[in-house]
This record gives C-alpha cells, sequence and structure tokens, in this order.
C-alpha cells in the first residue's frame, strides 16, 4: 500500500500547486477589473463593489480611501464563495465516492477544476472569473477523496503518520506555487496572442500554468491510482443474523457507534470553529501587505511561501514522529496555543505601520511563524482523530461499508472537510472585518 500512498501524495502536491499559484494575486486581479469596468455601471464588478460598499460602511468608515478597503473586502468574498461551495458539495463528494469509489469520483471532480481553470484564463469580465471560481468550488475534491484512499490502505496504528501527508503537500505547495505564481504573472504573454487577436485574463500565464499542472495530475491519476474503496488488511466476513434480535455484541457495537458519532459531531464543530479563525488570519496575509506595506506580488509570494517552507519542515521533522508519542489531541491543542499568540501579533502591526516600520515587519514576522506551526499541526491532527472514528469494515463482496451510513470514511469524512468549509467560508470575513479596523 506504501505506492498508492506515494501517487496519492504526488497527485496531492500537482493539485495543491496548482491551487496555490494564484493566492497572491487576488488583490492585483481585483484591481485590474477594477480598472476595466468602473465605467459601466451595469458591469457585475461596479455592482458588487457598490454593495461591498454599503456592507462595509454598516461596520467601519475608513478616513481616507474607502475604495481600497472595499477592494479587500471584495477579496474576503471571493475566498468566502469558494469555501461555502465546498460546504455543500463536500459530503456528497464523499458519499458518492463510498458509492461509486474513490478513483471514479476523483477523476469527475478533475475534470470540473480543469474547465474552472480555462475559464479563469479566459476571464476578461469580473463575471467570468468569479464563474471559474464557482466551478473551481463546486469541482474540488482532491484532498478529501485523498484522505479517504489514505484511510483505505493503512491501519488505525499507521493512520497519523499517512494522512500527514496531507499537510506536508500542502506545506511544500505553499512554499513553490505562490511565489512561482507571483513570477509567472510578472511574465508577458506571447506577441502573437496579441497579434491575433485574443484576448486574455492579465494573468494568463499562470493559469496556462495551472491548467497545464492540472492536466499532468489527471493523466497521471488516470494511469496509475487503483481503485481502493473495500480494501482492507484483514476483513473479518461477519455472520448473518436476524437483525430484529440483535446479539449482545451488536448492541455493544451500536453504542460505540453512538459515542463515535457524538465524538465526530464535536470534532466539527470544534473543525469549524478554529477554522473561522485561523482562516481568518491565513486569508487575510496578502491583503494586509497590500494595504499596510503596498507589497508587489512577488513580496507576498515571498511571505506565503516562507510560512510554506517553515510548516513542511515541522511536518516531516517534527509532527509526524512527535504525533504518534502526544496523540493527536495534544499535537491540536499545541498549534491552537501558537495560533492565539499569532493572532495577537498581527492585531498589532498596523500600529507600528507609521512608527515604526521595522517593528511592525518583525511583528508580522512573528505572526507568520506561528501561522506555519498552527499550520503544520491542528487540522492534520483532528483530520487524523476523525479518521479513526470511521468504520474499517467492508462487505467483501461490493466493497461497500456495512457499518453506520455515517460512518463510512468517503461520508464521514465529507461532512468533517465541509464543518472546516464552513469556517473558511466565515473566516475570510472575519479577517477582513478586523483589517478594516
Amino acid at each position: 500500500m506504501k505506492k498508492v500512498e506515494n501517487i496519492v501524495f504526488l497527485s496531492l502536491v500537482l493539485d495543491l500547486f496548482a491551487f496555490t499559484i494564484p493566492l497572491p494575486l487576488f488583490p492585483r486581479i481585483i484591481e485590474w477589473y477594477t480598472v476595466r469596468e468602473s465605467s459601466d455601471p451595469r458591469n457585475l464588478l461596479p455592482r458588487t463593489l457598490g454593495f461591498v460598499a454599503w456592507l462595509r460602511s454598516l461596520f467601519y468608515e475608513p478616513p481616507s480611501n474607502p475604495q481600497r478597503w472595499d477592494v479587500v473586502l471584495l477579496g474576503g468574498l471571493m475566498g468566502s464563495i469558494f469555501s461555502l461551495l465546498q460546504f455543500l458539495v463536500s459530503p456528497r463528494i464523499g458519499s458518492l465516492s463510498d458509492k461509486y469509489g474513490r478513483r471514479r469520483v476523483l477523476l469527475i471532480t478533475m475534470v470540473g477544476n480543469i474547465l474552472s481553470a480555462l475559464m479563469w484564463l479566459k476571464s476578461t469580465t469580473f463575471a467570468t472569473f468569479m464563474f471559474s471560481r464557482i466551478i473551481g468550488g463546486l469541482s474540488e475534491g482532491n484532498v478529501q477523496i485523498a484522505t479517504a484512499i489514505l484511510s483505505d490502505v493503512t491501519t488505525p496504528s499507521q493512520r497519523s503518520r499517512a494522512l500527514a501527508q496531507v499537510g506536508i503537500a500542502f506545506a511544500i505547495c505553499f512554499c513553490i506555487g505562490p511565489p512561482i505564481g507571483a513570477y509567472f504573472a510578472s511574465r508577458p504573454l506571447p506577441a502573437s496572442l496579441h497579434t491575433m487577436g485574443v484576448e486574455l485574463n492579465i494573468y494568463a500565464v499562470p493559469a496556462a500554468v495551472t491548467i497545464v499542472l492540472l492536466v499532468i495530475e489527471t493523466v497521471f491519476l488516470l494511469l496509475f491510482l487503483p481503485e481502493t474503496r473495500g480494501l482492507c488488511l484483514n476483513i473479518p466476513r461477519k455472520p448473518i443474523t436476524d437483525r430484529s434480535f440483535p446479539s449482545p455484541k451488536e448492541r455493544l457495537s451500536q453504542r460505540t457507534s453512538e459515542k463515535r458519532l457524538k465524538l465526530l459531531e464535536g470534532l466539527r464543530r470544534f473543525h469549524f470553529f478554529f477554522l473561522s479563525v485561523f482562516s481568518g488570519m491565513e486569508f487575510t496575509l496578502p491583503f494586509l501587505t497590500f494595504d499596510l506595506f503596498d507589497w508587489s506580488n512577488s513580496q507576498n509570494g515571498a511571505l506565503i511561501g516562507s510560512i510554506g517552507i517553515l510548516s513542511a519542515l515541522l511536518q516531516g521533522g517534527y509532527v509526524r514522529r512527535a504525533t504518534a508519542k502526544v496523540g493527536e489531541g495534544r499535537m491540536a491543542k499545541r498549534g491552537i496555543f501558537t495560533c492565539a499568540i499569532g493572532l495577537i501579533l498581527l492585531s498589532l502591526v498596523p500600529r507600528f505601520v507609521t512608527t515604526s516600520p521595522a517593528t511592525a515587519i518583525r511583528l508580522l514576522q512573528g505572526a507568520a511563524v506561528c501561522l506555519a506551526f498552527t499550520s503544520a499541526t491542528v487540522v492534520s491532527s483532528l483530520t487524523s482523530y476523525a479518521s479513526l472514528q470511521c468504520d474499517e469494515s467492508i462487505d467483501e463482496d461490493t466493497g461497500k461499508p456495512t457499518g453506520h451510513p455515517q460512518l463510512a470514511k468517503g461520508t464521514a469524512l465529507g461532512l468533517f472537510r465541509s464543518s472546516g468549509q464552513l469556517g473558511r467560508a466565515i473566516g475570510p470575513l472575519l479577517g477582513e472585518n478586523n483589517v478594516s479596523r
């Protein structure tokens, strides 16, 4: 099963590489659309910015340049829409993978991801760009299904180590993706496209790189990923019993299922709460530096990349080894503690921008270190803990789970991811509101 783990890890790197490329570009993308469309009030962007300005005025009236704050808040809304769509679709993707298989559902979602990137490439209007984000939000399923696949091919004792690879892939791609996105954002389009009259997005080059990565990933999965639903090391065949009179063992199993369902519900609630806070800080960083320091795409890419480098080192060198000793719960608590410190440091940055810029930069760097440790620990630990509550038993003939339907790996982990995505939908709005204050 080590081969399957390697395949999943490589596909995650390709997928998350493509996902992180546009992260440092959002502020400049919105600025570009603002220049193009602000003169016509009938366009979607002026109407959206008008709604955002009204919404912002309910909570805050900046002393100067309110339009810039509206761009910041709109960026938060864009991130929220993507995550809200993930909240809606993740349980469905999980249950479909339980029913039809991980491989088939994953390949279908990859088609949607490619279509989303193609629309970004051609999006010369804000409406088209938002449509591409909607398609991407409804299609993204790689991380969720990868988690289910790794749960399929590992025993509970191996689960934490295997799922740490998801966090490592995130960290690596946060190192590579944003700086690469910022680099290709500065590359001009081929002159031949202009002579042919082809009009593309201002960041068509990063979009093209994203398309190439997604196509490579899809072909790679098609050729090498086997179906894993139903795989298990030792699968006991359950005897056929009269369900009208459950045995004492079956009654005990039912009570155990109820406890696990309650524990999963508690984990989902905490996952939602944590990501509501954490993703607000995470998504705010490019907009904070854009507004306070007027950082370029390259500078924002370097900041996000440095967070990814540190997170990758922590994941590979510390978290994978320490979790087996201290447990998933304690490791998550350590990450939450550093998150609190990071929030405090980040809240102090605006106070020193004008009086002591060097101090403001140091505070920002300290917050980035805390963000890296939190990124390396909390979500991966919670996900591993949630996967341990899922049913391991399956039907040998059909390959489908035989236990409680809400404890099937695809369904349970889909609901768990859905709760986190709802937090990610709310978090950017909370974060951008804090920046505006």
